[in-house]
């Protein structure tokens, strides 16, 4: 190598600073370490001088905005975490081909900064109804608008993640990519819109996406003579990942509805003693399940099939017992299960629900029904290998984590509802609720970071928590959290509105509501039972009950949480909200609009809705 392409050996650090490291060195496990590895060179890179380092997402973002012309920038929009961890394997790969490369939040990152890209690669969820994730919509508003710059100069690709059982699939990504289309950006490689299944499309597209950063290298080292260097991306053994889940042991499953209710909830206990895994109020936890043994026997009757016939998975062998049990998913019902079905076995009634023009009959067979009832409406026969050919892959469950790791050292706890009921002359069950319901020994698990459903970092800001049913599970962790935190009293208010059936049989954590109010960390509690009374009663109408005081506890600053159901419970809240500030206002519903879109701005109006 010739001495003019080597650089000067930085100076050693001094002792002082030496030490500071290794304290630090000392608190980080070994996943984090090879973070704040990946962190400080990063910094390195950028020429950040010590000491001037702002928040982990600010920089990324910077990193990103200021990237030069051959850098990829890998954004994405996330709700569960799946984008984020794809975006940051992908921009993992780019640099250890030898370019740079920097994932970054779309939520983090400017728009009318796009005209200064060259390559961007997004990967994007598509949230609730059709919705691009909380937290981006400042981006999508800009980008989709007027304002909009022209983006001849840059070159992308998209890749979408959704869930086909919705009507608006993929939305946010399909109008992604129409729209950097219009504004004249250059295509690199097809949108690729991927269900709940999305392993094997991600990787494809991945690869496709890897093969062009491959050529660009090649190209770029064949003009200057000179080859980049290459580096390895450090991968801990110890991760436990969606990849490589932790076998998590039981410690219990209590059920917490009373006698006579009309659902079967339970309160799960599993130890992560040994796992490295952490997490912090408002992340999920994704659940590996197994389908139950009922279901498997309801597909092996229906079809008549042998358990032990032989199969091929994925390129594994095994028995067609052991395939519908541990590796195909038997409950959740997508379009893309009916388009599948419907080409392979020439289908005609489900191939004319699929082309009509108005989606919502569609929906509604979607929403009604799972897999076993199609097979049942539109039986065909089939051989063992046709029949795991033709089902999608199991996926992991997300439940909300409700308990806080202060309070609970080395144990996760989640809120199960157990989904069983009577549709179309047939029991129904759900794959991982009843997997949980009755366990075995160990639960393979790993944590989906939500960073967008986070208390706030001052533990004497107030808080307003609003869940339905288990959507009060991450509202369980915030109190036991603040708690722990001596965020009660007068250094902390939070208010907690809770909405359930029956008061009797499903209030669900009742004697440790009781608890918390009377240690003085649960301030304010409004409760909501539909089924007590003539007229239907819920938590939406609590709030506008209340709407005076609860505009007040916004005036002074309080964030505000909402967790359930995507359909019906959150757009109520989000209206009753709305109608709260509007009075406060004196009944101006357009500052009303504003007042909220500035809260959700300020991450104080943020949702886990599902």
């Amino acid at each position: 190598m010739s001495v003019s392409l080597l650089k000067k050996s930085p100076p050693a650090p001094d002792q002082r600073l030496l030490s500071e490291l290794s304290e630090l060195g000392s608190r980080l496990d070994q996943q984090q370490l090879w973070w704040a590895s990946g962190y400080l060179a990063g910094l390195a890179a950028a020429g950040a001088p010590a000491g001037t380092a702002p928040a982990i997402a600010a920089e990324t973002a910077a990193a990103a905005e200021a990237a030069p012309q051959h850098a990829w920038s890998v954004l994405y929009g996330t709700e569960t975490g799946n984008c984020r961890a794809i975006a940051e394997e992908l921009a993992d790969a780019i640099r250890g081909m030898g370019a740079e490369a920097t994932a970054v939040d779309i939520s983090q990152f400017r728009p009318a900064l796009l005209r200064k890209q060259a390559r961007a690669l997004f990967v994007v969820a598509t949230h609730g109804l059709g919705e691009p994730p909380d937290g981006t919509e400042e981006f999508f508003e800009f980008l989709l608008g007027e304002r909009a710059p022209r983006l001849e100069d840059l070159s992308f690709s998209v890749l979408a993640l959704g869930d086909s059982s919705y009507e608006d699939f993929c939305a946010t990504g399909r109008q992604l990519d129409a729209r950097l289309e219009a504004l004249g950006a250059r295509r690199l490689e097809p949108r690729v819109d991927c269900d709940v299944d999305f392993e094997t499309a991600t990787e494809s597209w991945k690869s496709q996406v890897l093969a062009r950063v491959r050529e660009e290298r090649e190209a770029a080292d064949a003009r200057s003579g000179v080859s980049a260097p290459r580096h390895l991306v450090p991968v801990s053994a110890a991760s436990h990942t969606r990849k490589n889940p932790f076998a998590a042991p039981v410690l219990g499953v209590q059920r917490i509805t009373g006698t006579g209710s009309s659902k079967d909830v339970r309160h799960v206990v599993l130890s992560l003693e040994g796992s490295g895994l952490s997490y912090q109020p408002g992340d999920a936890l994704g659940v590996w399940p197994n389908n139950p043994p009922r279901l498997v026997e309801q597909f092996l009757t229906l079809t008549g099939l042998d358990a032990e016939a032989p199969v091929e998975v994925d390129g594994d062998a095994l028995s067609l017992g052991k395939a519908l049990s541990h590796r195909l998913e038997l409950t959740l019902l997508g379009r893309g299960f009916i388009e599948d079905y419907a080409a392979r076995c020439a289908i005609a009634p489900l191939q004319t629900l699929l082309d009509a023009a108005d989606r919502s009959t569609l929906n509604e067979y979607l929403g009604e029904r799972q897999v076993i009832d199609v097979l049942r409406e539109h039986p065909v026969p089939l051989t063992a290998q046709q029949l795991v050919e033709v089902l999608k892959r199991l996926t992991p469950r997300l439940y909300s984590i409700a308990s806080s790791l202060e309070a609970n050292p080395d144990e996760v706890h989640v809120t199960i509802a157990v989904v069983e009921y009577h549709a179309f002359g047939e029991q129904h069950l759900g794959s991982a609720s009843n997997y949980l319901a009755d366990p075995g020994d160990t639960v393979p698990v790993y944590i989906a970071p939500n960073p967008r459903f986070r208390l706030p970092d001052d533990a004497s800001v107030p808080v307003i928590m609003i869940g339905a049913g288990t959507g009060v599970a991450p509202f369980r962790a915030f109190l036991e959290e603040r708690e722990a935190s001596g965020a009660s009293g007068a250094s902390g208010s939070n208010w907690l509105f809770f909405g359930d059936r029956n008061f009797s049989s499903d209030f669900l954590y009742q004697v440790e509501w009781a608890r918390l109010r009377q240690a003085g960390v649960l301030e304010r509690h409004d409760v909501a039972f539909s089924r007590d009374q003539a007229i239907k009663v819920y938590v939406q109408d609590r709030i506008r009950e209340q709407s005076d005081e609860l505009f007040a506890w916004l005036e002074r600053g309080a964030h505000v949480y909402v967790c359930g159901d995507a359909k019906h419970m959150a757009p109520d809240v989000h209206e009753a909200l709305l109608g709260a500030i509007a009075q406060g206002l004196g009944g101006d519903s357009e500052a009303a609009e504003a007042y909220l879109r500035e809260l959700k701005k300020a991450n104080r109006y943020q949702r886990d809705v599902y």
